[in-house]
């Protein structure tokens, strides 16, 4: 296929192209979360249930005529979300189809057609996935808290140097000050191959990348600063086998004990659901096996998932329509429901890819 074959694919043919559009599929071949999604949305709106098949089938028809792209069908139905009443929605649809030109035209119609689109934020937080060491935060809030903290942070700022790095500074300041928010001190644990360590000792590490059950890194230099170099601070290992992974425990309780949550987060020190950033510290410790159908509370039954994803994991492996969770080489790793692996490597700290190189996602599953 040569370009022009796929730009009449996303624009002219756009709306054939998803008329067989499964999500599952998509994504066990490599599709981001959020372009499956928008994709499913466009799918439900031009080939899902209705109650106005004329509607929808007019809709299809028009958006063929006109050729629209994948891209401007995805944004007018994500726009079309917040309209309530089916039948202005059907309206709004045929009107927005009608544009033609560019994406910008679209945009500037919807602007026009939508002015409740405009509406006031959700008061939230949202916290990114680490990039180079950095994660980014946004927040909305009422505007008189914002505009107290912006006067906060303005105070003794140097005119001469750049204002957004020195708020940045003044509110890192702010939040430690005071008895805030304490540096968080994560218990040392060895999950690192014998020669990388030795690497360590000899105060050779700075290029040595470690990870931390927070989801976040350090070098080796600074783990060796911040955990071998004050004699109070105890030194913790795992212990990992090649195929098995962590040393296994018993089933002593419902609920993983102190030790049993340690080592789980050792193996998977991010929650086990692909492309989530939820660090293993904020985890829940998820029953592989569920409790109730006799799992066992041992290691090796045992990954961390945040609760979102602990809630919509599918406990019944015969009946997943979510996907579920199984140890595969002694570490875990999400299945789809077709049967599909992926490992979660937005932080590939965990014991048994840190020191063996295990990629659960590639472990060869026997039929029994």
């Amino acid at each position: 296929m040569n370009f022009k074959n796929v730009i009449a694919a996303l624009s002219g043919g756009a709306i054939e192209m998803l008329e067989g559009f499964d999500r599952e599929a998509a994504l066990d071949a490599g599709m981001s979360q959020t372009t499956a999604n928008n994709w499913k949305l466009v799918h439900e709106a031009y080939y899902g249930p209705t109650t106005s098949p004329s509607k929808q089938r007019q809709a299809r028809e028009k958006a063929r005529a006109e050729g629209v792209s994948l891209d401007k069908l995805v944004h007018i139905e994500k726009k079309l979300k917040q309209i309530k009443n089916n039948r202005t929605r059907n309206k709004l649809r045929l009107t927005m189809l009608s544009v033609r030109g560019t994406y910008t035209a679209l945009l500037a119609l919807v602007r026009k057609i939508l002015p409740s689109a405009d509406k006031a934020p959700e008061k939230k937080m949202t916290i990114s996935a680490s990039r180079y060491g950095r994660r980014r935060v946004m927040f909305w809030a009422d505007e008189r808290d914002v505009a107290d903290l912006e006067h906060a942070l303005l105070q003794r700022v140097d005119p001469d140097l750049p204002l957004a790095e020195q708020l940045l500074e003044h509110f890192l300041a702010l939040i430690r000050s005071g008895g805030g928010v304490p540096h968080a001190v994560p218990r040392p644990q060895l999950l690192i191959p014998l020669p990388e360590w030795v690497r360590i000792i000899r105060g050779e590490g700075d290029d040595v990348v470690l990870g931390l059950t927070d989801g976040t890194t350090i070098t080796g230099a600074e783990f060796l600063t911040a955990h071998t170099a004050n004699p109070d601070n105890e030194l913790e290992a795992v212990v990992f086998h090649p195929t098995e992974g962590a040393v296994n425990q018993y089933r002593l309780g419902r609920f993983a004990n102190a030790k049993q949550r340690d080592m789980s987060r050792a193996t998977q020190p991010i929650c086990t659901s692909p492309d989530c950033r939820r660090g293993a510290d904020q985890c829940e410790i998820h029953h592989i096996e569920a409790w109730k159908n006799g799992g066992e509370t041992n290691v090796n039954n045992l990954a961390p998932l945040c609760r979102y994803h602990n809630r919509v994991n599918d406990d019944d492996a015969h009946l997943a329509r979510r996907g579920h969770v199984e140890m595969r080489g002694g570490a875990p790793v999400w299945v789809s429901p077709r049967g599909f692996a992926r490992a979660n490597k937005l932080h590939p700290f965990g014991g048994m890819r840190s020191l063996f190189n295990h990629d659960p996602a590639k472990v060869v599953v026997h039929a029994n």
